[in-house]
C-alpha cells in the first residue's frame, strides 16, 4: 500500500531527498531508494509497504535479543520486505532482499497489529526480522497506538537510522543494535556503508533514554579477530558499561554458504575479552541452550539472577531491579510499570 512518507525534503526540479537513513537518497520522479521500499512518485516520497507485512510471529523477547528488557514476556513481531543494508550473510535474505510484489503479504493495519499482540498476549510489538527502518511510518502509527495500549515497542536494527528517526519515533522505547564488525566489514560485507553512523547511533538511542543492547555476529575469517572484538568492546563501554553485549554465532546463509559455522570457544574468548575490559553483561547466543552464558549474574557479587534456558526463563531472582544478595541496581527495564507507570501498564 502506498502512503506518503515522513522525513523527507524536496531538491527542487521534482527530485527529493530521503531523510530516514543515513542513505540520504536523493530520488527523481519514478525512482525508488536504495531500500526498493520508498518511491519518489510526483515529487513527494510515498512508502510502497504500509500495512503489507510480510512476516509476522509471536517471539519470547529474549529472541531479539533482549535479555534486559521485560524479561520472560512475548514480541508480537512484524516485518514488511526491503532493508537499506545487503549483507552477504543475511539469515532473512528471502525478505529483506525482496521489493515490493515480489512476495504474498498480509494486510496489518496499526490497530489490526495492536489487537493481535494483545490477544496472544504480547507485551510488546517487534518491527525485526529485516530492518524495520525502512517501514518507519507502518512501525510509527503502530508504536504511538500501541503505547497507548500499553504495550512497548522494540526495534532489532542495524542502526542506520537517522538521527531525525531515532528523535521523532518517541515510543519507541528499546533497540537491539548490530554492531556488525570493523570499518572493512560494513563496506565489503553490508554493502558499503559507515561505521561511524551505527555507532552514533548507538549512543543516540541510549542518550535519548531508550534501553539499548548490542548484537556482535561473530563470523569466521571476517570480524573474528580480537582487535575488532576488542574495538566494539571498547566502544560499549565508552557509552555504558552496563550496556548487555551479545556475541552470536554465525550459520552458513545466503552469499556465505562456504563459510563455516563459528566455533563456540571463539565466542567464549570474546566473551572473557569483554568482561575482562570492565563490561558487567556480556552473553553468548545461537549455541546449545542450557550454557551458564546465557544467564544474568550481579555485576558486583556473582550471584546467579536470571537463569534461562534458550529463550525461556528458568527462574528470575531480580527484586524492584536490585540483586536480592547485595541490593546492587541491576541496569534494564524489569516491568512494565517503569515504562508506563502502575496506573496505565495494561497485562
Amino acid at each position: 500500500m502506498q502512503k506518503e512518507a515522513m522525513l523527507w525534503h524536496p531538491l527542487g526540479d521534482g527530485r527529493i531527498q530521503c531523510d530516514l537513513c543515513w542513505r540520504h537518497c536523493k530520488l527523481a520522479p519514478g525512482q525508488t531508494g536504495l531500500c526498493r521500499v520508498r518511491k519518489n512518485i510526483g515529487g513527494k516520497l510515498y512508502t510502497l509497504v504500509y500495512g503489507d507485512v510480510v512476516s509476522w510471529a509471536v517471539d519470547p523477547i529474549e529472541k531479539k535479543p533482549l535479555f534486559h528488557f521485560l524479561p520472560g514476556t512475548l514480541a508480537y513481531s512484524i516485518a514488511t520486505v526491503g532493508c537499506n543494508f545487503f549483507c552477504k550473510h543475511c539469515q532473512n535474505w528471502e525478505i529483506s532482499q525482496a521489493s515490493p510484489g515480489d512476495l504474498p503479504t498480509v494486510k496489518m493495519m496499526p490497530e489490526d497489529i495492536v489487537r493481535l499482540a494483545k490477544e496472544t498476549g504480547s507485551s510488546s510489538i517487534a518491527y525485526t526480522y529485516v530492518e524495520p527502518t525502512i517501514f518507519f511510518e507502518l512501525a510509527y502509527d503502530t508504536g504511538n497506538l500501541a503505547a497507548k495500549e500499553g504495550l512497548a515497542n522494540v526495534f532489532v536494527t542495524n542502526g542506520y537510522m537517522s538521527p531525525d528517526g531515532w528523535k521523532t519515533f518517541k515510543s519507541l522505547h528499546a533497540a537491539n543494535i548490530d554492531i556488525k564488525g570493523d570499518e572493512r566489514f560494513y563496506r565489503e560485507v553490508s554493502g558499503g556503508v559507515e561505521m561511524e553512523h551505527v555507532l552514533e547511533s548507538v549512543k543516540l538511542a541510549h542518550r535519548l533514554g531508550k534501553w539499548v543492547e548490542v548484537t556482535n555476529l561473530i563470523i569466521p575469517g571476517y570480524n573474528d579477530d580480537p582487535d575488532t572484538i576488542r574495538q566494539i568492546v571498547e566502544f560499549v563501554k565508552g557509552v555504558d558499561k552496563d550496556m548487555p553485549l551479545h556475541f552470536t554465532a554465525f550459520f552458513p546463509a545466503y552469499k556465505m554458504m562456504d563459510v563455516p559455522p563459528t566455533p563456540k570457544e571463539i565466542l567464549v574468548k570474546a566473551r572473557e575479552l569483554a568482561l575482562e575490559e570492565g563490561l558487567h553483561h556480556v552473553y553468548i547466543g545461537n549455541v546449545s541452550p542450557g550454557d551458564p552464558y546465557e544467564n544474568t549474574y550481579c555485576p558486583n557479587c556473582g550471584e546467579l539472577l536470571v537463569e534461562r534456558f534458550g529463550y525461556q526463563i528458568v527462574s528470575n531472582k531480580i527484586e524492584n531491579g536490585r540483586c536480592p544478595v547485595c541490593g546492587t541496581k541491576i541496569a534494564g527495564v524489569w516491568n512494565k510499570d517503569e515504562l508506563f507507570g502502575g496506573k496505565n501498564a495494561k497485562d
